[in-house]
């Protein structure tokens, strides 16, 4: 009886179990205030003949989805325009709709080349991909992006990302 209604030998594991609520609620406040991603960060590359900019979130956790936006504006005339990404935007992570559909898909030693055919000069392209993070992936991720014509690499742009649980 004194061990269910006096709480003896019980002492300590109210202080135990308010320190861990309050860890879970510190968490929480953090997820709050963005710490753990999804907040979109736009990056941008530009050259003599064409500019990019990725806006996507830079921190992501597992399980969530997240929208990729590719913004390609011509100063020259691009004939066949390519998207090419790191292997990382697609390990452990799902890519689930390209919108639009480019052209042609191909790997380019082992990098996911996205071709979007002519793009005149003055105009702009967008190609939006949406991504679903698996539960399974973390760490650091690159998501570094080039942009051909053709064979020709017009510009490259380096960004990272982090995965958290």
């Amino acid at each position: 009886m004194k061990h269910d209604r006096d709480l003896v030998d019980r002492e300590r594991r109210p202080i135990v179990r308010r320190v861990l609520v309050a860890v879970l609620a510190a968490i929480l406040v953090l997820g709050l205030f963005n710490l753990f991603g999804q907040q979109v960060d736009p990056s941008s590359a530009e050259t003599g003949a064409a500019r990019l900019e990725v806006s996507a979130p830079t921190k992501v956790r597992g399980g969530i989805f997240f929208q990729a936006r590719f913004r390609i504006q011509a100063v020259e005339e691009i004939a066949n325009a390519t998207v090419v990404l790191h292997p990382d935007w697609l390990e452990d992570i799902t890519l689930n709709t390209v919108e639009p559909s480019p052209v042609g898909e191909a790997s380019r030693d082992g990098r996911i080349a996205l071709e979007l055919g002519r793009i005149p000069a003055g105009d702009e392209h967008l190609l939006y991909l949406h991504f679903q993070v698996n539960p399974t992936a973390l760490g650091k991720r690159s998501q570094d992006v080039d942009l051909y014509d053709g064979g020709r690499l017009l510009l490259s742009l380096d960004r990272d990302a982090i995965v958290w649980p």
